[in-house]
């Protein structure tokens, strides 16, 4: 019998893991903690839901690829779900895999909104930018002002802190080698992520008892004040004709779940934020923010037990 999308009795347990951010020794820790927390027969028929950002930041993005690449014949029973994150769009305009505009127009069109930031972000400027997405020129370009004000360090190359993914493939940042540089599967990857992912139930433990909820996972969340059929719609149709992706991007904007939602038990998941912050059926889960001395985390359900790659489960 094929297997019918979205059956509540398809996946018991669904594992949302957060951003990784090029760090191969953290996702590998994880992912052992969360083999060993939870039974061979869940683990082995899980659905798995990445919120995104694999790259940038930590030293290991071509081996962070390379690992989630091997999962689906590691893993043959479970179901993997990439999201796009903000960090990995900019990757993917700048290799060229971003899914062209709908309308036939160019991706220069769009850069004109942020022109009066290019200078202090230093765009780049080399073999193929004219054809490029906004999001590719700002990620591998070269940011004047090397002190990150906001977070107390230093940029690692661009505004994306980009610099690490181009050194993990053989390449200075800024190089537009990079393109010859990332194996064809590994932009294959990057052109099949997917910006949104809903399922219709999804079950998590409550005071009140097991609840079925519908999940939508989203890397920075759902936009306020926007319809949100409207969104899902633009999301799933990975409509590049915007300079930048409000539910892959924003902060504040996306941080709540759009009260339409609340009428029907709607989990909404994401990373992206920097933060753990689980209230009620809003779950952010994004402990690491591609900072080295932090955890990466996931949550499992329906138990919403965090697990971390630095959990010590020896016993």
């Amino acid at each position: 019998m094929e297997d019918q999308p979205h059956q509540p009795t398809k996946h018991s347990l669904v594992c949302c893991i957060g951003d990784t951010h090029g760090y191969i020794s953290k996702l590998q820790n994880l992912w052992s903690n969360l083999q060993s927390q939870i039974h061979p027969s869940q683990f082995d028929t899980a659905l798995v839901i990445f919120l995104g950002d694999y790259c940038d930041r930590g030293p290991d993005t071509k081996r962070v690829i390379d690992f989630l690449i091997s999962l689906p014949s590691e893993y043959p029973n479970q179901t993997h779900v990439f999201l796009a994150g903000n960090h990995d769009f900019a990757f993917a305009a700048f290799v060229g895999v971003l899914p062209p505009p709908p309308d036939g127009s160019e991706f220069s069109e769009i850069w004109k909104e942020y022109e009066m930031y290019e200078e202090r972000e230093g765009w780049f400027k080399g073999d193929g930018y004219e054809r490029m997405h906004l999001q590719g020129r700002r990620w591998a370009g070269s940011i004047k002002d090397k002190f990150n004000a906001a977070k107390g360090i230093e940029y690692k190359g661009s505004i994306y802190d980009a610099g690490p993914t181009f050194e993990s493939y053989g390449v200075p940042h800024g190089s537009a080698d990079l393109v010859k540089a990332v194996p064809d599967e590994h932009k294959k990857f990057l052109a099949d992520l997917v910006w949104v992912h809903e399922e219709d139930d999804v079950c998590i433990e409550t005071e009140e008892g097991i609840k079925h909820c519908k999940l939508i996972a989203v890397h920075a969340g759902l936009e306020k004040g926007k319809d949100v059929e409207e969104q899902l719609k633009f999301l799933k149709a990975r409509d590049t004709r915007v300079p930048k992706v409000g539910a892959l991007s924003g902060r504040q904007n996306v941080w709540d779940i759009p009260k339409e939602l609340t009428e029907k038990p709607t989990i909404v998941v994401s990373g992206h934020h920097g933060k753990l912050h689980i209230e009620g059926l809003r779950l952010i889960i994004d402990e690491g923010g591609g900072f080295e001395n932090n955890p990466v985390a996931a949550i499992v359900l329906p138990s919403m037990k965090i697990v971390r790659d630095t959990d010590n489960l020896s016993k």
